[in-house]
């Protein structure tokens, strides 16, 4: 009988430490989605933090579109000051009821801006690149770089109100730009328009 006891207890013991190491390995990212480092700025060397989540963090991504950014070898970057998934967008960008996409693609070094239009998923737009550890700054009291670039949706609204301090604004546009962000200080809109990208006059 105290055989049988000991060893229930040991069986009962393991499967509490192999949940307990599952939880914990679900909880704790792997190495490769958290970059850590130093570069020099002002003759200095300084660390520097990047998170970045997978693409399966974003299911609500078209098939067509994951599976592109899966052979880029895609990783999303999130800001310093991320709370929830974010670098993914979702908006009408190719004209007014389209279903499109905008993310920033970390691979190999390098951050992309890429468009996603529905009308054609499998090639994406690039809009803009960096390499990733030009895209830090300092936040915080800890003086540790973080990533800083963010994208957001801009409806017709956000980009007329952005344009309210020009003497003379222009029409509203017809459909969403995409807001490309350098965070706490500037904010440019890229729109898309008579099969051209160009950047929205906001006086600044």
């Amino acid at each position: 009988m105290v055989r049988v006891i000991l060893k229930s207890a040991a069986s009962s013991l393991g499967a509490l430490l192999c949940a307990c190491a599952l939880v914990a390995s679900q909880s704790s990212p792997p190495d490769s989605l958290i970059d850590s480092g130093q570069v020099v700025v002002n003759g200095h060397l300084t660390s520097y933090l990047i998170r970045r989540l997978p693409v399966n963090s974003f299911p609500q991504l078209p098939f067509a579109v994951q599976d592109a950014l899966t052979r880029r070898g895609c990783l999303i970057p999130q800001t310093y000051e991320a709370h929830g998934p974010e670098n993914v967008v979702h908006a009408s960008l190719e004209r007014n009821g389209s279903s499109d996409w905008a993310i920033l693609c970390s691979a190999n070094g390098t951050v992309s801006l890429l468009v996603f239009f529905s009308s054609n998923s499998a090639d994406p737009t690039v809009l803009a690149s960096a390499p990733e550890t030009e895209r830090l700054q300092s936040h915080g009291s800890s003086n540790v770089l973080g990533f800083n670039w963010a994208i957001d949706p801009a409806s017709p609204e956000k980009v007329h109100q952005a344009q309210l301090g020009m003497r003379y604004p222009p029409p509203r546009i017809a459909h969403d730009a995409l807001a490309d962000s350098v965070i706490d200080q500037r904010t440019i809109y890229h729109f898309y328009s008579k099969s051209a990208w160009t950047l929205i006059d906001t006086g600044d």
